[in-house]
């Protein structure tokens, strides 16, 4: 009976196990050094799109064209009307990015007083593109409240000061939509309307968005 193979059997198969290990923990080192290397590699480029084309970029606005629909005088004693615009609003949009906006909403003040509210309607603008809003504004002389006799005098005068105020709801496209964002974009103008030519005669716009 061979006692000395016996005897070396369960050493070497000790040996081979321990050799076993060695090359699993490697491999695992190897494999956790891997996914480190592809997580930092994967966090600096999101970081460095973050920056660049990921970065919203604040949209720009200006009212193209202001037309009167309607406008008609109240039958009631003093100085009562309903006035009727259509507003086209252009938006420019500088980002990579599109941008799918709900329905949103834009009011009207005169010194404080709000007097007019539009809604505005789904649209799309497309990344580094331009786009067109209408809005239908109406507005009554009962909304101008204590404020009606200034008016008057500013109406005498030729000019109207007016603020207008934008909140557009919607999703920013990115990747060609595989990435979509929710964003609301806001828009806030000092408007002087012309009376003798019913239109806007200077505008100056604060345009910001907020992801």
């Amino acid at each position: 009976m061979d006692f000395n193979a016996a005897a070396i059997l369960p050493t070497t198969d000790a040996a081979g196990d321990e050799l076993k290990r060695r090359h699993r923990r490697r491999l695992c080192r190897r494999c956790c050094c891997a996914c480190l290397l592809v997580a930092l590699i994967l966090g600096v480029t999101v970081l460095a799109l973050s920056l660049t084309v990921f970065r919203v970029r604040d949209p720009t606005t200006r009212l193209v064209s202001s037309r009167v629909i309607s406008f008609a005088l109240g039958p009631g004693p003093g100085f009562q009307f309903n006035l009727t615009m259509l507003l086209t609003v252009g938006v420019h949009n500088p980002n990579r990015a599109s941008f799918s906006y709900a329905s949103g909403s834009a009011e009207l003040w005169y010194r404080g007083v709000t007097v007019g509210v539009a809604g505005i309607d789904p649209g799309r603008i497309p990344s580094r593109g331009d786009g067109t809003m209408e809005l239908v504004m109406t507005v009554l002389s009962g909304s101008f409240g204590a404020e009606l006799p200034q008016l008057i005098k500013d109406m005498q005068a030729g000019a109207v000061p007016l603020d207008a105020s934008a909140r557009v709801p919607g999703k920013v496209g990115l990747l060609g939509g595989a990435i979509k964002l929710r964003a609301v974009a806001y828009s806030d103008c000092h408007v002087i309307f012309g009376v003798p030519e019913m239109k806007v005669r200077s505008q100056v716009c604060w345009d910001h968005t907020k992801l």
